[in-house]
């Protein structure tokens, strides 16, 4: 398939991210896009209150995510992703502002995290595909007025991923190491996905 062929099957994207629409769009996919509304919050609360492991608890929004729209764009394959950040045992979530992303990213420094990054697909409302990934990154101790010159430069960012960071930007310059799949990192485990689009005849082989 060339990138301006029609798929025989629509795809959309149950999600607002600017990252995995920009992922899709940079692998020649063409798709629709329809953010779901799912409560993050509250399934994570409720999750973690039943013993849920982070990366059942990515799973499992990611799940609903493309459920969610599944179930009024019927025929289309649906793609729900999400991203979960472990540190210590410490559930993070996006940071609300700039003092959060501070806050955050200095619990972080010097540590190693855990990215668990779920994609799921569904069609007719039921989930026919779904993956995980667990990429391990390590911050290098950086000073204070390192992290203070990031945020000023990549204010408009900070608060848009998980981890306060863009490994695609100038937040690479926050690690010391990380091992893990590129795009897992940035939140779509694009691979699996896409050989799973495969089997479905939704993309050329």
């Amino acid at each position: 398939m060339t990138p301006d062929d029609s798929p025989l099957v629509p795809i959309i994207l149950a999600s607002a991210s600017v990252v995995r629409s920009e992922i899709l769009r940079n692998a020649g996919l063409t798709f629709g896009i329809v953010p779901a509304d799912v409560d993050e919050g509250v399934v994570k609360n409720e999750m973690k209150g039943e013993g849920s492991s982070a990366s059942e608890t990515a799973q499992v929004l990611a799940d609903l995510k493309a459920q969610k729209v599944s179930r009024e764009q019927t025929e289309a394959m649906v793609i729900g992703a999400d991203q979960m950040l472990v540190c210590e045992g410490s559930w993070f979530d996006k940071p609300s502002n700039l003092r959060a992303a501070r806050h955050q990213l200095m619990k972080l420094r010097g540590k190693r995290h855990q990215l668990l990054s779920s994609v799921s697909v569904a069609q007719h409302g039921d989930i026919i595909f779904r993956y995980g990934a667990n990429s391990i990154l390590t911050m290098r101790s950086f000073s204070e007025r390192f992290l203070d010159s990031y945020l000023k430069a990549e204010e408009d960012n900070v608060c848009r991923s998980v981890g306060g960071y863009r490994l695609e930007g100038s937040g690479i310059q926050l690690f010391a190491s990380v091992t893990g799949s590129y795009f897992d990192i940035l939140g779509l485990p694009l691979l699996p996905l896409l050989a799973f689009l495969r089997t479905k005849e939704t993309l050329g082989d």
